[in-house]
């Protein structure tokens, strides 16, 4: 919603005061975050004070006052009278003041916070309560107070208060304004696009128009082609007119059965989880370019999606997803512990995410509820906590039926359109056959550690309403290893017997960038590649992957050196758009070498294969020639044409005996 004309920010030093003491704090950072300038943990209530001046220009104006976020119950107050309230830490709110300045005028305006140290009943996703009996394990420092932009705009006298725009259709945009300030009622609104295409419509009763703006030559938004049409809304005539421009995309993410579609084309989802966190500054990013820069990460590392983990993040990320074309997965915070309260405000939350988000067409998928937080981990054994789940469900759809709806991430599911799972295991061979059993059907269930002592299993299925065939399944969370270089080995490996089964609809890794004291990322904090151990993401996560017919040993290790020529399977998943034949090489070279390692000798070839479109292929054979001591046996796919389609590599190292195994000198 630009409208950079009539801008103006309230970022930046603001009076703070808590518990009789006034200090300065920098807006928009929480006040437990180093950026701050505060760095208080547990505080609970804090009021925030600055002068505010509207432009002299802006006279014949509307002025309302936006929020990004604050968390959790912000009471606004201009010169000491009370100008509205905000419940919901995450959510973007704003207000009408017009009423309350003048132009050329200063005035106080003050933002009374209470942000609540137990948050066990009120959604605050990864941030960390008291009492501690929630997730305390994966939860970290807590994001309290003013932590999203603070800023001022001039509007029309009537005004376009939200503007929801739909591409569904392929063929044009679906357009719905709602209408504030002095008349809504029987006002005009135009709303047209650069390359001239507008609709002219009137506002009911309500305030409200809705019409659809038929685009003449349609261009398609995809990650390949990601075109954003920039839709201007034009509220009246004259001094009071009202302009805002919203941007969408013409573009279509479906199921059909077991598949997800992409403008009718097939789409598998490589994705991987973001939680949206940075060292010195919490859940707000510290600027723009960093803010940006993790979307680019992502893409660097293979990923075309990004599972943003329950937290709503700013708008500008999503206009910069939809602009590089990243598919998104956008989800809300969760409660922790159930209750009615918890329930409802975890509700309430829904149509404000919609509003304000859904417009971009980035996001393909909306995530409700994480693996049952906010429902006490028991779908299965209570009618209330699986009908809450159902209940967010149908609110949500009744919101936005353009895209898939997943209700509970991880299992259990009682109403959804994906069938995700998450799946930690550390022992490849337990996980790769609990994976074929999952893709064949054979099992819906899978051991969750819930504690150090506590192991359950939880299956895909919280009710026997959802339908065993016939949902995209997709692994939404994986990954294992304590070091970096075992973190790497368990994605090559997790990862290859994903794309070996064609029933799965896509994965999303976790986690891009460490949080804290969880260190699972493939980038640290601050965002620094990890010691990978020769592995290369953007490899694991192509188009195009090889996949071995074969158990490593353990990280460092995936095979012994073969004493006498070895047999090697290989297969090939590819997720183009037509058919890819080539054959397969490898050869050896010294441990540890790069990807880009001339080999010294020859190397040896697969028959021809023809690898087709979401199906593995048949195998083929490689004859590996015998070595005597650990190295690296590089292997790739070239097509017919000479290009390089996919690599990866094996390392051949001895494996020591069990009882030498973690020993050192002196123990």
């Amino acid at each position: 919603m630009d409208r950079s004309q009539h801008w103006l920010t309230l970022n930046g030093v603001w009076s703070f005061e808590h518990d009789d003491v006034t200090r300065l704090i920098t807006v928009p950072f929480a006040w437990e975050t180093e950026a701050s300038g505060v760095g208080l943990p547990w505080l609970e209530r804090a009021t925030y004070r600055r002068e505010l001046r509207v432009p002299d220009s802006w006279a014949a104006r509307r002025i309302v006052l936006c929020f990004g976020a604050v968390h959790h119950h912000a009471v606004v107050r201009i010169d000491g009278a009370t100008v509205g309230e905000h419940v919901g830490g995450y959510a973007s709110f704003e207000l009408d003041v017009t009423e309350h300045v003048s132009p050329g005028i200063s005035v106080e305006l003050e933002v009374v916070v209470a942000a609540p140290a137990d948050k066990r009943a009120i959604p605050h996703g990864k941030q960390r309560s008291i009492p501690r009996d929630d997730y305390d394990g994966v939860s970290f420092t807590p994001t309290s107070g003013i932590w999203q932009p603070v800023w001022l705009e001039a509007r029309g006298r009537t005004y376009a208060r939200s503007v929801v725009l739909r591409g569904d259709s392929l063929t044009g945009i679906d357009v719905s304004v709602c209408l504030s300030g002095d008349t809504p009622a029987g006002a005009p609104v135009k709303v047209a696009l650069d390359s001239g295409e507008h609709l002219l419509l009137e506002a009911d009763a309500d305030g409200i128009s809705r019409g659809h703006l038929v685009v003449d030559r349609p261009r398609l938004w995809s990650p390949e082609d990601p075109h954003l049409y920039r839709v201007a809304i034009r509220v009246g005539e004259g001094d009071g007119v009202d302009e805002v421009v919203a941007c969408t995309g013409l573009r279509r993410f479906e199921a059909r059965g077991e598949k997800l579609y992409l403008n009718g084309e097939r789409c598998y989802v490589r994705g991987v989880l973001d939680q949206g966190y940075w060292p010195r500054t919490g859940l707000t990013a510290p600027d723009q370019e960093s803010l940006v820069a993790d979307l680019d990460h992502a893409s660097a590392l293979g990923y075309n999606l990004v599972r943003k983990h329950l937290k709503l993040e700013e708008p500008a990320w999503l206009y910069e997803a939809d602009r590089r074309g990243m598919l998104v997965w956008a989800e809300p915070p969760c409660p922790s512990r159930f209750s009615a309260e918890a329930a409802r405000g975890f509700e309430d939350l829904l149509p404000s995410m919609v509003e304000r988000d859904g417009n971009h067409p980035s996001i393909v998928i909306w995530g409700l509820y994480n693996e049952e937080w906010g429902l006490d981990w028991d779908i299965p054994g209570s009618d209330a906590r699986a009908a809450a789940a159902a209940a967010a469900y149908d609110r949500m759809r009744e919101l936005d039926a353009t895209r898939p709806i997943v209700e509970n991430s991880g299992w259990a599911h009682v109403r959804t359109d994906l069938v995700d799972w998450h799946y930690y295991e550390p022992d490849l061979a337990t996980w790769r056959d609990a994976v074929a059993g999952l893709a064949a059907g054979d099992r819906d269930d899978f051991p969750v550690r819930l504690g150090p002592d506590f192991v359950v299993d939880k299956s895909l299925y919280g009710s026997a309403d959802v339908p065993r065939h016939g949902l995209p399944i997709i692994n939404s969370e994986y990954g294992e290893g304590f070091t970096s270089l075992e973190r790497a080995w368990h994605l090559r490996w997790e990862t290859q017997e994903l794309r070996r089964h064609d029933r799965f609809a896509g994965y999303v890794y976790t986690e891009l960038a460490d949080v804290e004291h969880e260190a699972a990322g493939l980038l640290d904090a601050h965002r620094r590649p990890k010691d990978w151990g020769g592995c290369r993401p953007s490899d694991v996560n192509a188009e195009t992957v090889l996949v071995f017919d074969l158990v490593p040993l353990r990280a460092g290790a995936d095979i012994e050196p073969p004493s006498e020529p070895m047999p090697l399977d290989v297969r090939v998943s590819h997720h183009g758009r037509g058919p890819v034949s080539g054959s397969v090489s490898a050869a050896w070279v010294r441990p540890g070498a790069p990807m880009s390692t001339a080999p010294a000798r020859p190397p040896v070839c697969s028959s021809r294969l023809t690898a087709e479109p979401f199906m593995l292929s048949a195998s083929v054979r490689l004859d590996i020639p015998a070595i005597s001591e650990p190295a690296r046996l590089l292997l790739w796919f070239t097509d017919d044409d000479g290009e390089v389609r996919a690599q990866a590599f094996l390392d051949a190292a001895q494996v020591e005996p069990p009882n030498r195994r973690g020993a050192r000198p002196g123990t």
